[in-house]
């Protein structure tokens, strides 16, 4: 069965990318979501650009999709500042991090996407970076080895991670801003569609439309602006080009995503567990075997959305279809069979 998918979270290829950032805000006031954190970033800001200082540096985590390089993008142009983006998987030694390090200018972004990824051996080059803005270079090996400094410019790491838990502790601590990004509300989606609707002159001809869109978004931009793409294009070829509410149920039904953001890999993964096992529990790894699909790939892919609108229950037996999911696929859940007197 096939894993790439229309509501995936992640970006589907450089070209999407580069549709992405036509529509992501430029400027902090455009940001829409994440209020707490547009707060606090709007204060850090300020004072340090009252101080011609550099902000503290930033750790973003969360599901993929939400915005945390936009943020960092966002961050720079406020700080009328470059941004040197890179990943923690190509940092593969710590004369790549020396390299980057060195070509900052004063003030400059350093974002590190996938930042849990860098190896031990880079993290012990950034520490003295983060902190003292030099880095420490060792010379030659053995009994006769020298370290000697580099100063570097001050500046601003953003890192970003979709698995804080795998930081280390030290690492952790170097950061002055950390902050776990949500999954968006139906609302702050369609105040997101309305905005790209805009800047990719789509008109929209009926109300509800975009509420349609944004419903099956799955709390997530990325998604939702994936989504209106198709839907324009199927009301381009099909219709006259306005979004209608019809239009957007048969757009979408034609990528089978139905009104809840489920696609045809998350309806199969329920109806094992509910047809099958009737209703569960099951072990995730049994799942797999009967869809013939990675086990890492539905627990990290398909399974967050389904626990996250209560479709599935984990527990230390397996995975558990509750009521509400097995209600969502037009069948019932079996009532646990007794086992007689507990005498």
């Amino acid at each position: 069965m096939a894993t790439e998918r229309i509501i995936a979270a992640g970006a589907a290829s450089d070209i999407e990318e580069q549709a992405n950032w036509s529509l992501r805000p430029t400027c902090i006031d455009e940001y829409v979501g994440q209020a707490e954190l547009i707060e606090r970033l709007s204060i850090a800001i300020h004072a340090g650009k009252g101080r011609s200082e550099p902000i503290e540096h930033v750790l973003l985590h969360g599901p993929p999709g939400l915005g945390k390089t936009t943020l960092a993008h966002v961050i720079a142009q406020e700080m009328g500042a470059r941004v040197h983006a890179t990943s923690g998987p190509a940092l593969n030694k710590g004369t790549d991090l020396v390299s980057v390090l060195t070509r900052l200018e004063p003030g400059d972004v350093l974002f590190i996407d996938e930042i849990h990824r860098l190896p031990v051996a880079v993290e012990e080059f950034i520490y003295p970076a983060m902190e003292d803005f030099r880095i420490d270079v060792r010379i030659d090996s053995g009994m006769h080895a020298r370290t000697i400094q580099l100063d570097c410019q001050p500046f601003t790491l953003i890192g970003a991670t979709t698995r804080a838990g795998l930081l280390s502790a030290p690492m952790r601590s170097r950061f002055g801003l950390t902050h776990h990004l949500r999954y968006y509300s139906s609302e702050e989606l369609l105040e997101i569609l309305d905005r790209s609707c805009r800047l990719l002159s789509v008109p929209v001809a009926q109300e509800g439309a975009l509420e349609s869109i944004a419903r099956r978004s799955r709390g997530t931009p990325r998604i939702a602006n994936r989504l209106l793409r198709r839907v324009r294009d199927f009301a381009q070829v099909r219709a006259d080009g306005g979004l209608t509410p019809s239009i957007v149920d048969d757009s979408l039904r034609l990528e089978g995503v139905d009104e809840l953001g489920l696609d045809e890999l998350d309806r199969a993964y329920l109806k094992i567990i509910l047809d099958t096992y009737e209703g569960g529990p099951v072990g995730l790894e049994t799942i797999a075997a009967t869809m013939n699909e990675d086990s890492g790939t539905l627990e990290d892919v398909v399974e967050p959305y389904l626990l996250q609108i209560g479709f599935l229950a984990r527990t230390r037996r397996g995975r558990s279809l509750t009521a509400t999911g097995a209600t969502h696929l037009g069948g019932t859940l079996k009532p646990p069979s007794s086992n007689g007197s507990l005498f």
